[in-house]
């Protein structure tokens, strides 16, 4: 049992100190840079990843609240709801103002048909039928 025990806990404490290493923002890092930490935490099996916990790293809280996501949260999209987005509400109302044209101008269509429409029935009775 302790002979597992011997070779599961460093195991365990370098993949703990790699990921570690590798969520660190560059500027976290101390004294190298980071791919210099991950060759060291890989290659010396027990005593990078304690040197890495011990020394390679700011261990206070950043201002601002940065976290290892930061990058994630940095890329992604400015405006979060629709409601939120000036671009988005512009082309509704952009949209809305074309929608509103078209139906002005089937309207009027519809009124000139409808007075097209009456003058025919008007005329029709007042004018004698073609070809009598």
């Amino acid at each position: 049992m302790f002979r597992a025990l011997i070779y599961l806990l460093p195991l365990a404490l370098t993949i703990y100190a790699f990921i570690d290493c590798l969520n660190t923002p560059e500027d976290e890092a101390k004294h190298l840079p980071k791919v210099a930490w991950v060759f060291i935490i890989l290659l010396f099996w027990i005593v990078g990843p304690i040197v890495w916990l011990a020394a390679g790293k700011l261990r206070e809280v950043p201002a601002g609240g940065r976290t290892p996501s930061e990058w994630h949260r940095n890329h992604r999209q400015q405006w979060v709801a629709p409601d939120d987005n000036p671009d988005f509400l512009k082309s509704l109302k952009d949209e809305n103002e074309k929608d509103e044209a078209v139906l002005k101008d089937w309207e009027a269509d519809l009124r000139r048909r409808e007075d097209e429409l009456k003058r025919r029935e008007n005329g029709g009775l007042d004018d004698p039928a073609p070809g009598a």
